[in-house]
């Protein structure tokens, strides 16, 4: 794990001024990069510039490829390589190339077509539910369900593993649990699409069929994005601490997920679905 946060000298207000050190989270670019085949010949293409917490990064390519409809299983990733740059403050390689398989077809023109589906977020909620079907793929069907005592017990749980934002306090962080409400895996970063990219590309090696049978703990708000992102990779059930945006609902309702948000120890509310047990 890549070191995330560093300390700073700064001045503390609080009943006259006091010098101390103050831990930060670190922040810096990632570019990912798509490398194919094309008539013999390697290509390559600049997908996405992102500003994330170095660490995961692998995780994190892998993930925003395939929540951003861009590939549509991880099988079509042959391999990801890290690549340095020079410059780095802190000496992390800040690009990822990922090389598709030959069997993978690849238009550069999709790049195109997906920002600009992308960028439709906020102009009109039908053309932005409607850009969405289009990437989300036939998933399986999924039995996932968990009772509401479980699941309240989620959020205090989350906070125990969240060791950098003990430190730091600027990190959001996304969870994937059970059905016993046992949090197994956890990627935290500086933005809270790229925690869900890395907890959706750390399933690379397990394959993207095993979110079918979990759940996943948002630590802040569920925006359209992240509801966006969780459709395409299958996520049935999606909870959030912070409350959801109307087209986050919207987009649970339309693509039959449960959603649930203002999650705390007691209490949530259920905007839409029918995965929960009663107790």
């Amino acid at each position: 794990m890549s070191v995330q946060h560093r300390a700073i000298s700064i001045q503390r207000v609080e009943n006259g001024f006091e010098i101390c050190d103050d831990f930060v989270t670190i922040e810096e670019p990632l570019e990912i990069r798509i490398e194919h085949e094309h008539n013999g010949t390697l290509r390559q293409h600049s997908v996405s510039v992102t500003m994330r917490t170095p660490g995961d990064d692998i995780d994190l390519a892998y993930g925003f490829l395939l929540s951003e409809g861009i590939v549509r299983d991880f099988l079509n990733i042959g391999k990801a390589c890290p690549v340095h740059i020079e410059g780095s403050k802190s000496g992390e390689n800040n690009t990822v190339t990922v090389t598709l398989t030959k069997e993978t077809h690849f238009d550069p023109e999709s790049l195109l077509r997906h920002f600009y589906t992308s960028s439709s977020c906020g102009v009109c909620g039908k053309v932005s539910l409607a850009a969405v079907e289009v990437h989300v793929p036939l998933h399986e069907s999924s039995e996932y369900c968990i009772s509401a005592k479980h699941l309240t017990a989620l959020p205090e749980e989350l906070r125990k593993l969240q060791v950098e934002f003990e430190k730091t306090g600027g990190l959001h962080a996304s969870a994937l649990f059970d059905n016993t409400g046992k949090i197994v895996r956890l990627r935290e970063d500086v933005g809270r699409h790229n925690a869900l990219d890395k907890i959706i590309g750390s399933c690379r090696d397990s394959g993207i069929g095993i979110l079918r049978n979990l759940g996943l703990l948002l630590s802040g708000r569920a925006s359209f994005e992240l509801l966006q992102k969780s459709a395409i990779a299958g996520i049935p059930f999606v909870a959030s601490i912070g409350p959801p945006s109307s087209l986050a609902v919207d987009l649970a309702r339309d693509q039959d997920i449960t959603l649930v948000g203002f999650l705390k120890n007691g209490s949530f509310n259920l905007y839409h679905g029918d995965r929960l047990l009663h107790d």
